[in-house]
C-alpha cells in the first residue's frame, strides 16, 4: 500500500479524555476515532488489526470443532424474561420498545439467543455435544465509558455457547476451550495468565479469566511465585493463615472496653496481635425486591473482599450501611460480634475462622468485648470464603508466597450448567428417554479490546509497538527524497519485490519531511522500517526495528534477502 493513497490521519495531540497509552496512541495513529461516548469507528489500520485478530480466533475455534453463526444484535425482551435477566441485569442492558410497544434489548451477551436457537431442534443426546460461536457487535451501556476500547459501550466480541448431555462432557469442553484460548493468545504474541474467576452476572458453577499482564491493568491478579496457580483477586484463595505469635489465653468472659471501636484499639487494649481478633463489616445488601443489613466477620488483620461477600449474601449489590440502618437492625457499630448477635440479622463468617479459639470479638454492646471466644456452634452454611487474598499469603496449591500482578481481561470461559436451559425449558431426551435440560458452557473473547490490550502490553513514549502477528503492516519502506531518481527507483523496486513474497508493506512515498515520516512510523509501530535515503549513493540503506528503535546499516543489494529472512519464517 502506498501511503500517499492510504487513509490514516495522524495527530500530534491526544483526545483530552485519553489517559491510557492504548487510547492515546490508537487515536493519534489513526487506528480508531471516537463517534460518541464509548463509541468508536475503526479506520483502515484498525480494521486490518481486527481482521488479523479475528482470523486467529476463527482458525482456532474452527479447529476445536466449533461452528460459526451470527445472532441478531437486537434480541427480543421476551427471551430475556424467560431467562429471568430482563429486570435484574442492571442499567448496562439497553432496553427499548419498537413501534408496536414490544420490548427489545441490544445484546451485551447472547445466552438467551443461543438457547432459543437450539430449543426444540436438538432433541436427542445423540445430537450432542455442539459448540456454536459468533464474532459480532455487542453493546453494554456503561455508566462511565472510558479508556478507549478498554471500556467502551459498543464492542466486538467472540462468544461461543456449547450444549452437552452431561456435566462430564461440559467439563471436557471447558478444558478444550481453555486449551484453545491459550493457543489463541499465544499466537497473538501476548503474555497472559489463565486465572480462577468469579462468574458474575453470567452465573454458573465455575469460570476462568484470561488476563494479559500490563502495568496499566485494571484488575489485580494473584499469582503463585513457584507454580501455575493464578486467580482474579475476586476469586483467589490461599492456604489457611497461621501466626507465629502465641495466642492469648483467657476464660470466656465479657470485658469493659471503653472507646475501643476499631481493631487497632482492641488489639492495643488487650495487648494481642490483630490476628486473634474478629472484625465486623456491616453492609446493606440490595436484592431485586428488598434490601437488608448483612454482617460479615473476618480476622482483624484481614480485609473483606466485596465480590466474595456479595456472592455469599446472594445480593445484586452491597453498599455501605448507614448509621440508621445499623441501629434499626439492632447492631452496635464498633462492637459487633458473631456471639449474641441480634435476632434475625443475616451474617456470615470467614471460613478460616471456623474452629478458631481464644478469639476476641465485639459483645454487641457499646464499650464491651468478649474474650476467649471459640468460633463454633454455628451452622456450616454461615462459613464462607470472605477474606481478600494479598501478597505474601501462601499458595493453596504449593504453599509458596503469592504475588499481586496487574492484568487486563481479554477472555472468559464459564460452566453455565443448566441455569439458562432450565429457565427457558430447553431440553433433550437422555439415554433413558427422559427429558433433561442441556448442560451449557459459555466462552467469550473481547476481539476489539484485544487491539487496545496489545498496545497496553507493548508501547513506548513514541507510540505503538505491534507484535508482528497482529500488526497491520510488517514493514514500512520510507523514501526520504522524492526528487532522487535513484532512490525512487530502488524504493519502488524493493516495495514490489517484498509484496510479491506476501510481505505486507506500507510504502511511504508522501512528499513530507523526514521528521514527519519517522514520527508517523514510530507512532504506528510496525515491526520494521527500511529507510532509503542519502546512504544509497554508497550502496547503503538503514533497517530499523521498532522494538527498541535499533538501527543497522545494511547493503542495499542485500536488503531484500535480509528482510526476507527475518519476515518469511
Amino acid at each position: 500500500m502506498r501511503f500517499s493513497k492510504f487513509y490514516a490521519p495522524t495527530f500530534k495531540e491526544a483526545p483530552k479524555e485519553a489517559s491510557l497509552p492504548s487510547h492515546i496512541f490508537l487515536t493519534r495513529a489513526g487506528f480508531i476515532e471516537q463517534n460518541g461516548a464509548g463509541l468508536y469507528n475503526f479506520l483502515p489500520l484498525g480494521q486490518m488489526v481486527l481482521d488479523k485478530i479475528t482470523s486467529v480466533v476463527k482458525d482456532e475455534m474452527d479447529s476445536a470443532g466449533a461452528q460459526q453463526l451470527s445472532f441478531s444484535v437486537v434480541t427480543s425482551g421476551d427471551l430475556w424474561r424467560q431467562s429471568g435477566r430482563f429486570d435484574v441485569f442492571g442499567k448496562e442492558l439497553l432496553r427499548f420498545k419498537d413501534r408496536k410497544e414490544s420490548d427489545y434489548v441490544i445484546s451485551p451477551t447472547n445466552e438467551e439467543s443461543a438457547v432459543a436457537c437450539v430449543r426444540g431442534k436438538l432433541t436427542s443426546y445423540k445430537q450432542l455435544p455442539i459448540n456454536l460461536y459468533q464474532i459480532n457487535t455487542k453493546f453494554r451501556d456503561e455508566a462511565r465509558p472510558r479508556f478507549g476500547l478498554l471500556r467502551g459501550r459498543e464492542f466486538i466480541m467472540k462468544d461461543a455457547y456449547s450444549f452437552h448431555a452431561s456435566e462430564t462432557d461440559l467439563d471436557r469442553e471447558f478444558e478444550l476451550m481453555h486449551e484453545t484460548y491459550s493457543r489463541i493468545f499465544t499466537r497473538l504474541g501476548l503474555d497472559f495468565r489463565a486465572v480462577e474467576a468469579d462468574s458474575g452476572a453470567i452465573g454458573g458453577s465455575g469460570s476462568k479469566e484470561f488476563m494479559v499482564l500490563a502495568n496499566n491493568g485494571e484488575d489485580d491478579i494473584i499469582c503463585c511465585s513457584a507454580c501455575d496457580y493464578a486467580a482474579n483477586i475476586e476469586a483467589a484463595s490461599r492456604a489457611p493463615r497461621l501466626s507465629d505469635i502465641a495466642a492469648p489465653e483467657a476464660e470466656a468472659a465479657k470485658f469493659y472496653t471503653p472507646g475501643t471501636n476499631t481493631i487497632k484499639d482492641v488489639a492495643e487494649f488487650f495487648r494481642v496481635d490483630e490476628f486473634y481478633t474478629i472484625k465486623a463489616v456491616i453492609k446493606k445488601a440490595i436484592y431485586a425486591d428488598s434490601e437488608r443489613v448483612v454482617v460479615f466477620f473476618v480476622r482483624g488483620d484481614d480485609e473483606l473482599q466485596d465480590v466474595k461477600a456479595q456472592n455469599a449474601a446472594g445480593a445484586l449489590e452491597l453498599v455501605v450501611a448507614e448509621a440508621e440502618d445499623i441501629a434499626k437492625a439492632g447492631l452496635v457499630a464498633g462492637y459487633c460480634g458473631p456471639v449474641g448477635l441480634a435476632s434475625g440479622v443475616e451474617f456470615f463468617i470467614d471460613r478460616e475462622l471456623e474452629g478458631a479459639t481464644q478469639m476476641i470479638c465485639g459483645a454487641n454492646e457499646k464499650d464491651y468485648h468478649f474474650v476467649g471466644v471459640s468460633v463454633a456452634s454455628f451452622n456450616a452454611d454461615r462459613f464462607k470464603d470472605l477474606a481478600a487474598v494479598k501478597a505474601g499469603d501462601k499458595c493453596p496449591k504449593c504453599g509458596a508466597p503469592l504475588e499481586v500482578k496487574k492484568g487486563i481481561e481479554v477472555g472468559h470461559i464459564f460452566k453455565l450448567g443448566q441455569k439458562y436451559s432450565s429457565a427457558m425449558s430447553a431440553t433433550f431426551l437422555n439415554e433413558n428417554g427422559k427429558a433433561e435440560a442441556f448442560y451449557m458452557g459459555c466462552y467469550g473473547i473481547g476481539v476489539s479490546r484485544l487491539m487496545a490490550v496489545a498496545i497496553e502490553a507493548s508501547h513506548d513514549e513514541k507510540g505503538c509497538i505491534w507484535q508482528r502477528q497482529i500488526s497491520p503492516f510488517d514493514i514500512s519502506v520510507i523514501l526520504l527524497n522524492l526528487k532522487d531518481d535513484e532512490a525512487v527507483s530502488y524504493a519502488n523496486s524493493i516495495y514490489s519485490e517484498l509484496k510479491s513474497l506476501g510481505i505486507r508493506v506500507l510504502y511511504d512515498d508522501r512528499d513530507e519531511r523526514f521528521g514527519v515520516k519517522m514520527s508517523d512510523y514510530e507512532l504506528m509501530g510496525f515491526p520494521y522500517a527500511l529507510l532509503v535515503g542519502k546512504g544509497l549513493k554508497e550502496g547503503k540503506v538503514e533497517l530499523i526495528s521498532r522494538k527498541g528503535l535499533t538501527k543497522e546499516s545494511i547493503e542495499a543489494s542485500m536488503a531484500f534477502e535480509i528482510i526476507r529472512q527475518r519476515l518469511c519464517v
